[in-house]
């Protein structure tokens, strides 16, 4: 190998080593940057209506870590499954679910009035505080939120279900996102989440 093709080589290879180091640099600020951007992309205003007929804002629940859910009164298994399972945390945390604050919102505002809200309460956690309003503060929320939402029968019948995400949300006090929980999540895991912040 000659000199010179030595060090065409050798610049080559240098200019392909810099070009994977700084291309690694950049993925891994842009992915950090997605990671900020994400979490505030998640939650912010709004204005609904509790189980108890008090108009409330994200503002009434910032001294506290929230876990919101968002589901529907006649949802057959996935929301009561759900609801459950953060019932069951909250159980396991003793005292110290104190410092958490449940919130259910409903993704079918036209049949989840406050008494529904109300008279659902009744079977979970006493802490939660179920949500709803009309269809444009909801559409609003679910929208801050990232959640999906659709009726999945729309033949005119008031029986009918909705196709929802299926998400647990944990949020910081003051309205910033810190984790988020799938259907799979045990309430063991979810409550070992929570005592972790405190």
């Amino acid at each position: 190998m000659t000199n010179r093709t030595f060090v065409i080589l050798f610049s080559l290879l240098t200019v392909i080593f810099l070009g994977a180091v700084g291309a690694g640099v950049w993925i891994v600020s842009q992915s950090r940057q997605a990671d900020s951007e994400g979490s505030s992309l998640v939650g912010g205003p709004f204005q609904l209506t509790d189980h108890t007929g008090r108009s409330v804002t994200e503002a009434d629940y910032d001294d506290v870590h929230k876990i919101v859910y968002f589901g529907y009164t006649t949802c057959p298994d996935v929301c009561p499954t759900g609801l459950s399972v953060i019932s069951e945390a909250l159980e396991q945390l003793g005292p110290a679910a104190k410092f958490v604050k449940p919130l259910f919102i409903t993704v079918d505002p036209e049949r989840d009035t406050i008494a529904i809200m109300a008279d659902y309460h009744q079977h979970f956690h006493p802490s939660f505080s179920n949500l709803t309003g009309t269809p444009e503060q909801i559409a609003a929320v679910a929208k801050a939120y990232r959640v999906f939402y659709q009726k999945a029968d729309v033949d005119g019948s008031d029986d009918y279900l909705m196709d929802h995400s299926v998400i647990t949300y944990l949020m910081a006090p003051g309205g910033g996102f810190l984790a988020h929980f799938g259907p799979e999540t045990s309430p063991k895991q979810l409550a070992d989440a929570l005592r972790a912040l405190r």
